[in-house]
């Protein structure tokens, strides 16, 4: 059985339609919600599953939850409240992401793989992956995040402009995204920035080493007067 993890963005759009293009066999779908995805790609999404004939079964993870509600009982953060923003070390979002579709795969008994939507631009992110049952057929067929990208214009699906604002479109509150893009965010999606930094008052950890989400809205609204 052939699993396709799609995320909604770019590499995953191209690796499903490129699959069923070429006649390959998709058996299911699976997409992760955060619940902080943009708009946009949640309305990209509906886009996809009109043109795609297999259902895209879409699975949730309690983000809030774990973000600032989840009290841990060891370690050297026990009885804290909340993960709280992700950092380079703890990306417990993307370990749940991958878990939700782990968990899926678990209750199939029959053979099965995973096909993950990684660019061949970014093929040293599968060199770890070797012994498991997933594959990268992006890689294989030496399509790169630009041609991605291209290859999904073509097809009608722009995600709204998002790619024309921001290098990645998942999850909007992400303290990895650079400077610029959240700048971007700040000055084109209000509504969003609100939340980011209501969702900084309950992040025992900073937003990012060298700004506050607060440090980060009284900057660019200085840089707008």
């Amino acid at each position: 059985m052939n699993i396709i993890s799609f995320s909604g963005g770019k590499d995953s759009t191209a690796m499903l339609l490129m699959m069923l293009e070429k006649g390959m066999q998709v058996d299911r779908i699976i997409c992760v919600d955060t619940t902080k995805e943009f708009p946009a790609m949640y309305r990209h999404i509906e886009k996809v599953q009109a043109i795609c004939p297999v259902e895209i079964e879409i699975v949730k993870i309690e983000f809030d939850y774990w973000f600032g509600e989840h009290i841990k009982t060891k370690g050297k953060n026990k009885g804290k409240i909340g993960y709280g923003f992700p950092d380079f070390r703890n990306r417990w979002c993307t370990s749940l992401k991958r878990e939700a579709v782990k968990k899926i795969q678990r209750t199939i008994k029959e053979d099965s793989w995973q096909f993950h939507g990684i660019a061949f631009d970014e093929k040293h992110r599968t060199e770890n992956n070797n012994n498991m049952n997933i594959k990268y057929p992006l890689v294989e067929w030496g399509i790169t995040e630009k041609q991605a990208l291209e290859y999904c214009y073509s097809k009608g699906l722009d995600w709204e402009g998002l790619y024309e604002k921001f290098h990645r479109v998942s999850c909007w509150c992400c303290p990895l995204s650079r400077i610029g893009e959240l700048r971007v965010l700040f000055n084109d999606f209000p509504i969003l920035w609100q939340e980011l930094m209501e969702m900084d008052k309950k992040s025992f950890r900073r937003f990012r080493s060298d700004y506050s989400v607060y440090d980060l809205n009284e900057r660019f609204a200085n840089e707008n007067l």
